[in-house]
């Protein structure tokens, strides 16, 4: 499974273990994650992510 960093705080997408506080389940792809996904640290959007 692969890691998405935000460029802006550096926030840890890992596909592994997903974002369960902003409701995306563990093991979810990052294309899978929802478009209006944001930072749950600093509140910028799922574009201002790249690959780790």
């Amino acid at each position: 499974m692969a890691k998405y960093v935000c460029t802006v705080c550096g926030y840890v997408y890992d596909e592994a273990a997903g974002c369960p506080e902003s409701g995306v389940a563990a093991g979810t792809k990052w294309e899978d994650v929802p478009e209006d996904f944001v930072c749950p640290l600093c509140g910028v959007d799922k574009s201002m992510f790249q690959a780790e």
